[in-house]
């Protein structure tokens, strides 16, 4: 360990060399100069209360006096040694170190105010080192106790969340924010949305109508998208992902930091099919080739240039696919947190719900299917990101008349439904009546049959079952199976102009 001044508060061989392995990294002298600073001139606290608080101070004494000086401060309250000493007389510490005169002596020895951000940057890098050296010590003291119940790859996950919590904040753990802040953060998001002609405070997904009805994809949100197989629920995540990947563009935010102002960086965790076939659907649909044709190899000249194009194009998307079957809801955070570490991300999909693992600790798939969906939930508000996730649903809508999905119709829908804050189901009507085809014969009832099948050709509907933030209801939109693509849907009015806008 590099030598660490010891602390004298007598004023006697203040530049001790102390070689002691248990002394962490600190700066006393540092400490001393900042307070000073504060307790004479008072405008200083603005200054650096951003960047540290009182428990970054190593001295228990100091981390005593910022917090009653800041305490003042922020009641408009004068604080200076004079002030302090009525709330420290009594303080044990304060007395070994020489009682109400060592405030004075702070401030008498204090420098000038220049400095004061110089030395609060130092106290809180050496307050994280002093956790990084804390957690080193717990993850070493955990590795060394051999327990069943504490499977070293549980220890690496837990290790990783903590050192990334530390990274992204700055601390071990995050506590209340104001009201005050809370507001600010709201008015940013509003005025983002306001700033993109009063459209979405959201992420968009590139379909038009969906965003009006959800306002974008917004951030610490889990939405869950489900639907009975066949419904078209992976090929509308793709295209989201592919929309939001396509539409990435880099830039300085509201807050000064550098981050996605359009589209984003998304990770897509495909636990039924290989990122192989993701990618081919994503292509499908960007070169406008069926997907069987792709697979096949079977295509005109013309479709596989167009093939070849669309891929070059894609090269630099930012979309990252993760193929891993069964993968722990655990070990699905972890990754998370690395790829936003690594690239940034701002949207992350799950194929499927159902598909990812719990801990094993649940004793029923009701109880393991509630880990994941607070799991999914938690990722949300730690990376502050929207997280959409497929789930699948149980049978019983097939036995039903009307077709339309229920919240009810959730697989262990209790939690999923509880925890979600979107709940929405991909619906393709032509898929049933398609199936209800009469025979030959029935001349009535087949152009019956024809007319309707008409009427459904290329449309889907998602229905909103729950949203927190806004209303629910259903959003129709076109669906070119060929291409497994989903698209806005042309209006009546709208006919002129084209088949889609």
């Amino acid at each position: 360990m590099n030598e660490i001044t010891a602390f004298n508060p007598t004023g006697a061989a203040a530049g001790t060399e102390v070689q002691s392995p248990d002394t962490m990294p600190h700066s006393i002298e540092a400490e001393q100069q900042l307070l000073g600073a504060i307790l004479t001139n008072n405008d200083v606290y603005d200054r650096i209360a951003s960047i540290i608080g009182a428990h970054h101070f190593y001295e228990p004494v100091h981390q005593r006096i910022y917090e009653i000086a800041a305490a003042r401060i922020a009641k408009n309250n004068l604080a200076s040694p004079v002030t302090l000493k009525a709330f420290m007389e009594d303080d044990e510490g304060l007395k070994e170190l020489g009682g109400p005169a060592y405030l004075a002596r702070l401030a008498g020895a204090a420098v000038s105010a220049f400095a004061v951000r110089d030395y609060a940057q130092m106290i809180y890098d050496l307050a994280v080192r002093r956790d990084l050296i804390a957690l080193g010590r717990d993850i070493s003291a955990k590795a060394a106790k051999v327990d069943v119940a504490n499977e070293p790859r549980e220890q690496i996950i837990e290790a990783e969340q903590r050192l990334y919590k530390m990274a992204e904040q700055g601390q071990a753990e995050s506590g209340f924010q104001s009201f005050l802040r809370a507001v600010t953060d709201a008015v940013n998001v509003a005025n983002a949305a306001y700033q993109r002609d009063g459209g979405l405070a959201g992420v968009s997904t590139g379909l038009v109508d969906l965003d009006k009805k959800l306002g974008g994809l917004h951030k610490s949100d889990l939405l869950i998208l489900a639907g009975r197989p066949s419904m078209g629920k992976t090929s509308l995540a793709t295209n989201i992902a592919f929309n939001v990947a396509k539409a990435y563009k880099r830039g300085t935010l509201h807050d000064g930091t550098e981050g996605a102002v359009n589209g984003g960086v998304v990770g897509f965790y495909s636990l039924e099919m290989s990122a192989e076939q993701l990618a081919a659907r994503v292509l499908s649909e960007a070169a406008e080739v069926p997907s069987e044709q792709i697979r096949r190899g079977d295509m005109t000249e013309a479709e596989f240039r167009r093939f070849v194009e669309a891929a070059k194009e894609l090269e630099a998307c930012p979309l990252f696919i993760d193929d891993t079957p069964a993968l722990p809801i655990a070990q699905l955070a972890a990754r998370a947190r690395r790829l936003k570490r690594t690239h940034g991300l701002d949207l992350l999909i799950v194929d499927y719900l159902q598909l990812v693992r719990g801990t094993g600790k649940g004793d029923s798939r009701v109880n393991e299917i509630a880990e994941i969906s607070m799991g999914l939930k938690a990722i949300a508000k730690e990376l502050d990101i929207p997280v959409m996730a497929l789930s699948q649903l149980s049978r019983q809508v097939e036995s039903r008349d009307d077709k339309r999905p229920q919240l009810s119709d959730l697989r262990e829908s209790g939690s999923i439904e509880q925890d979600a804050d979107v709940v929405m189901f991909v619906f393709r009507e032509e898929y049933y009546v398609e199936r209800e085809k009469p025979s030959d014969d029935k001349l009535d009832e087949m152009a019956a049959w024809q007319e309707r099948m008409e009427r459904l050709h290329g449309r889907a509907e998602v229905i909103i079952g729950k949203q927190r933030h806004g209303p629910i209801g259903s959003v129709d939109l076109s669906f070119e199976g060929r291409f497994t693509r989903f698209g806005n849907l042309v209006k009546p009015w709208q006919q002129g102009a084209g088949e889609e806008f």
